[in-house]
């Protein structure tokens, strides 16, 4: 994260603290449940850069109710989080998508045993800079066509022209303009998401692998992303909705057309399931960790309540989820936790 977002959390939480601290004497699912002053520890998160936004901003509303807890949150990217995660490094992993199955076979085979807690849903925005008038939607043949496996080597978006026809992509030629790729490394769940809702199905009928080109700029950090598609004028890339959202100014996001239409990545769109690149995002409870720790279960019971999740997931303009999606959360945790006294 960079300095300015720090900042930018740091005046969020003083602007909600009032609603917290009226919620922490209620309980309950819904208000801001009881917070103990004296309770210690420390808590480490890691994984998603997607998700540390959201993370961070619950780190930090606990903080004022808790400051002798120590809480430690970083952001290398989903698949980083997860290798710490089930080496037992970690407390939590926060995911931009669900644990995969060799991730699972590590957990096991080191002992680890998790909660999946879904917590909020983001959509990915295809992006290049307001300077390209060029393009304004692209349906996933494009985007395949464009940074799908079979366009190493592309240095123009014209080159793409015979891969596009080949595959079902525009009627209407990509122009004669350098390509210029940032986006999330393989690392990032951001880019496993963005492969398996965009490239893999096209990717299997043609036996390629189903991963993006290799020769791009990559980078786990959404700020040096935004920064390289903002930075050249026919650019092209991809970030979670909600860094979008907060640099409108300096890039521009495509439609995205899924099979029904182009649409928009808007709040409305990605929280109605109408804009094709949406996805859920989760946080995984290391359970051996939380069953010896009294202040990592409050973080997790703070995290999932109204004054914990709603704020920080609006603050940070990712969508919340639906009342019947919090519930499921809610009781998946209260589950685990009732097991520790079994």
């Amino acid at each position: 994260m960079t300095r300015a977002r720090i900042v930018r959390l740091s005046v969020a939480a003083v602007a909600v603290l009032s609603l917290v601290a009226a919620a922490c004497g209620g309980g309950g699912n819904g208000g801001g449940g009881d917070v103990a002053g004296d309770l210690t520890g420390e808590i480490f998160i890691s994984g998603s850069s997607t998700v540390e936004p959201v993370s961070s901003l619950v780190a930090e509303l606990f903080s004022e109710q808790a400051p002798d807890v120590s809480i430690t949150v970083e952001g290398p990217g989903t698949g980083d989080g997860f290798e710490l995660f089930c080496n037992g490094e970690t407390d939590v992993a926060d995911a931009s998508r669900p644990i995969d199955e060799d991730e699972v076979a590590i957990c096991e085979e080191n002992g680890i045993e998790y909660t999946e807690l879904e917590v909020a849903i983001d959509g990915m925005a295809v992006l290049t800079s307001p300077n390209n008038d060029g393009v304004t939607c692209l349906s996933f043949p494009d985007l395949y066509a464009l940074v799908g496996p079979e366009s190493e080597g592309f240095e123009s978006w014209s080159d793409a022209n015979d891969l596009g026809g080949e595959v079902g992509g525009s009627a209407v030629p990509y122009p004669d303009a350098p390509l210029v790729v940032t986006a999330p490394g393989e690392e990032s769940g951001t880019y496993d998401s963005f492969v398996e809702l965009a490239l893999e199905g096209i990717a299997e009928e043609r036996g390629q692998d189903a991963a993006a080109r290799p020769d791009y700029q990559a980078s786990a950090n959404d700020n040096v992303i935004i920064d390289g598609i903002a930075g050249a004028d026919t650019s092209l890339g991809w970030v979670g909705y909600s860094f979008y959202e907060q640099n409108q100014e300096v890039v521009k996001a495509l439609e995205v057309d899924g099979g029904e239409g182009c649409v928009s990545p808007t709040f409305d769109t990605i929280s109605g399931g109408s804009y094709p690149l949406s996805r859920s995002l989760f946080i995984y409870v290391n359970n051996a960790k939380a069953a010896e720790s009294e202040a990592l279960q409050a973080f997790v019971d703070f995290y999932l309540t109204d004054d914990g999740l709603i704020t920080s997931v609006e603050e940070v303009a990712y969508v919340t989820l639906p009342e019947d999606r919090i519930e499921l959360t809610r009781s998946a945790w209260e589950d685990t936790k009732g097991s520790f006294a079994a």
